[in-house]
């Protein structure tokens, strides 16, 4: 049905008077439950199809979205497409890929981003998120439990274009979540813990997360405020990626070709220590970044971004590369409702020989980070400052716990000594593992 839809719509934007298009069509489904004391709070249900056309005229683009798939509809909005399109500046970059640019073969199932079981029912997803919080509730300093909640969703994805691209996937997901309140004498703390699938089969169970939930929030109560200072951080594999997120954001090609990236002018240059890489792999199986092919149709690739610690490439969609003057690495991504813009696929740090309980026997006395909260970040300069909490750290041991800190860097320095450990989840999207940073500013009491 996607198929045909698309074709339609491109078919209706040339009568329009386009003299290019492409259009992207999504048919979503997806039921969430959640339960406070045992008892159904909310359900949600939603089921539709959604689709986003782009248009050119020369060198001027226009993009409008909808779902009604009525044909005054899509008359409608191919003619106000055009007319917008005709109304907008012009950009030398944009427009379609060539014909012999787009990816010639792909094999949705060989990545397994599926479930093809039935929709689980209501009632099922009730029991799991009940459990959940079940288990949550047998920790006796658990006060209550926020929310628990189960989710299911599929997602099917088409894209047609008027330089005779043609393709589509369908995605699945499960998830089950969990948080947590704790209470004592000093007041309440609160944490979570969840699971996110493509193969329901692959889900953590409800136990697990309702008991790790508990005992997250429980760990965090008699929170203190560690002194001012200079100390060694450990950034726990919870919030780590987004360190690697900073520097995957400042190799956008959009960033990048505008030149408010702190890592300009440094490609072929050390960003990260020697015995590290990052990669990026699009084609592995059940993960949530895998794709056949990006956004306007080019083939993904599995690269380096960072080899051997050295910055190796950016990641464009086609008008950044054209900008750079560079071919596009196939990173486009996009959403009914934007034009395509670089995005990563699934990411990899190189994983230490150590374990966090190592790196903290190596850092002897500091703060084990594990939320974080806020965030600014010098995209000129890379300077870093974030809200943060966790644990203080003495003689390579957890002491108790902290809040209401910031930490404070510079990510071109932090990034260059970072000193991984070995405990990243292999089947997350960013496959990162905790990292040890020796010296950064604290501002506590």
């Amino acid at each position: 049905m996607l198929e045909e839809t698309c074709q339609k719509i491109l078919d209706c934007a040339k009568i329009s008077g386009a003299d290019q298009a492409d259009v992207m069509a999504v048919h979503g489904t997806s039921i969430s439950i959640e339960v406070r004391k045992q008892a159904l709070e909310q359900i949600e249900r939603s089921d539709g199809i959604e689709f986003g056309l782009r248009v050119f005229k020369g060198k001027r683009q226009a993009i409008v979205s909808g779902s009604d798939l009525s044909e005054a509809s899509i008359k409608l909005m191919t003619e106000r497409a055009v007319d917008m399109a005709k109304a907008a500046p012009e950009d030398p970059y944009c427009g379609l890929a060539k014909k012999s640019e787009l990816v010639a073969a792909w094999d949705v199932d060989e990545l397994e981003l599926s479930d093809d079981q039935a929709e689980p029912q209501p009632e099922e997803l009730e029991n799991q998120a009940k459990e959940a919080e079940y288990f949550a509730l047998e920790n006796q300093s658990v006060d209550q439990v926020q929310s628990a909640s189960s989710a299911y969703s599929k997602t099917k994805i088409h894209l047609s274009a008027t330089n005779g691209f043609n393709g589509g996937y369908s995605k699945t997901s499960f998830s089950t979540s969990c948080v947590a309140i704790a209470r004592s004498q000093s007041g309440l703390e609160r944490d979570y813990d969840g699971d996110v699938r493509i193969f329901k089969r692959d889900l953590r169970s409800p136990e697990e997360i309702g008991i790790r939930a508990a005992k997250r929030a429980v760990s965090k109560l008699e929170a203190r405020k560690p002194k001012t200072g200079v100390y060694p951080v450990i950034f726990d594999e919870r919030v780590s990626s987004s360190l690697i997120g900073h520097l995957l954001a400042a190799t956008n090609g959009v960033a990048v070709a505008k030149g408010s990236s702190w890592l300009l002018n440094r490609k072929g240059t050390q960003v990260l220590p020697e015995f590290l890489s990052i990669t990026e792999d699009p084609y592995r199986k059940r993960a949530s970044g895998s794709r056949p092919f990006d956004a306007e149709g080019l083939e993904t690739k599995a690269r380096k971004i960072v080899e051997n610690g050295v910055l190796c490439d950016w990641t464009t969609d086609l008008s950044s590369s054209r900008k750079l003057e560079l071919k596009s690495t196939g990173n486009a991504a996009r959403a009914v409702t934007g034009i395509p813009s670089p995005g990563n696929w699934n990411i990899a740090l190189t994983q230490g020989e150590k374990t966090k309980s190592d790196l903290l026997n190596d850092m002897g006395c500091g703060i084990l980070v594990t939320s974080m909260i806020g965030s600014t970040i010098n995209a000129n300069t890379g300077d870093y400052s974030r809200g943060a909490s966790g644990f203080w750290v003495e003689n390579g041991e957890i002491q108790y716990p902290i809040s209401e800190l910031t930490i404070a860097g510079n990510l071109l320095d932090m990034l260059k000594s970072i000193i991984p450990a070995n405990d990243a989840r292999e089947y997350v999207s960013r496959v990162v593992p905790s990292l040890l940073i020796d010296g950064m500013t604290i501002a506590g009491s």
